[in-house]
């Protein structure tokens, strides 16, 4: 299944000033409008480069296998808890002893149930992201989210856009973009 964001990365400070910055937009009326695209070239971010930019909790939904399994986001930074699932998707917290996971340098989760009892179904909460906070997303990450997110702004009114993401955006995500070999 896929991931969920649970507590998203906020932006409402550090990101929408430098947003605002950089149009030279000082009026209030349009944050709403502005973070929203500043979360959408979050998730454009991720998409391209294959990395959660910011840490927020996540979860995802696993079947209970008797082999690892890995979950989808990168980088993992902590797994925070694992909830069995009842067929009416109540929730029972996991004692640690029924599971294991393991943390790769890379930044890769794999978790494996020990003990499944009539559970069809888990929750695996984590925390994700290459940097904590917007302050410390590196330059050219942080550099191509507001590329992206004013690019949009400036569309906004424009019957066609060029390709997505613009060029400029893609040279500064380029060295972060995670290619994987099938």
């Amino acid at each position: 299944m896929k991931r969920a964001i649970v507590v998203p990365a906020i932006l409402a400070g550090a990101a929408l000033d430098e947003l605002k910055g950089w149009l030279a937009v000082t009026i209030t009326s349009d944050d709403a409008a502005l973070l929203a695209l500043l979360y959408s070239a979050l998730e454009l971010c991720e998409a391209f480069t294959g990395r959660m930019p910011l840490e927020s909790l996540c979860e995802e939904i696993l079947a209970p296998m008797p082999e690892w399994q890995q979950l989808s986001t990168l980088p993992v930074m902590a797994v925070t808890g694992i909830d069995a699932m009842a067929p009416d998707n109540t929730r029972t917290p996991m004692p640690a002893a029924d599971y294991a996971y393991e943390l790769e340098a890379d930044g890769t989760a794999r978790i494996r149930i020990l003990r499944r009892g009539a559970s069809r179904r888990f929750a695996i909460r984590f925390t994700a992201g290459l940097a904590s906070d917007w302050a410390h997303l590196p330059d050219g990450l942080r550099q191509g989210v507001l590329r992206l997110a004013a690019y949009h702004y400036r569309q906004r009114d424009l019957d066609e856009m060029r390709s997505m993401p613009p060029a400029a955006v893609a040279a500064l995500w380029q060295p972060w973009r995670r290619m994987r070999l099938i």
